[in-house]
């Protein structure tokens, strides 16, 4: 179900309210959080998602306006209070990650690059969202300059996270 939720969620059509867009992803990160991670979780096995909780708060919340205090209590709520031992961004120009993803495969585009909606203000709010996530939690996130080439952006990545497999 949470990834027809996604489905969606990221298809085009017209604008929706940043508000319901979060509760939406709510509903598909609970799915996530009890079908997936907890039980995997529960078994011992480290957990990697390319996006969690905090993808709310800067896309809806900072970047779209939707009260990040109701948007942390829908997180709690859909998470049952899990968050990750650590984050990492891998953080670009907005231009620059706009480019990449235009150059990619069309198929994989979603409404946040493709509806007019999502200009380029909105693109550098959501960036600023998750810098800004960044700076509050430094324990937890680790910033990689992902505009190098792959191999140092990789290194950067596995630097960001290799504490944790001690």
């Amino acid at each position: 179900m949470g990834e027809q939720v996604r489905g969606v969620l990221l298809g085009g059509g017209p604008a929706r309210d940043p508000l319901a867009d979060a509760l939406l992803f709510n509903a598909a990160r609970r799915q996530l959080v009890d079908e997936v991670i907890r039980p995997a979780l529960e078994r011992g096995a480290v957990v990697i998602c390319d996006r969690f909780a905090d993808s709310t708060l800067a896309y809806q919340g900072v970047a779209g306006g939707a009260p990040l205090d109701q948007l942390r209590t829908l997180a709690d709520i859909a998470t049952g209070g899990l968050a990750p031992s650590r984050t990492v961004l891998f953080d670009l120009p907005v231009e620059a990650g706009l480019a990449r993803r235009a150059a990619g495969p069309a198929g994989e585009r979603n409404r946040f690059e493709t509806d007019a909606v999502h200009d380029i203000d909105f693109h550098r709010r959501v960036r600023e969202g998750f810098l800004a996530l960044a700076r509050a939690e430094p324990g937890r996130w680790r910033v990689v300059d992902a505009g190098r080439p792959p191999a140092a952006v990789a290194a950067d990545a596995w630097q960001a996270v290799s504490d944790l497999f001690d």
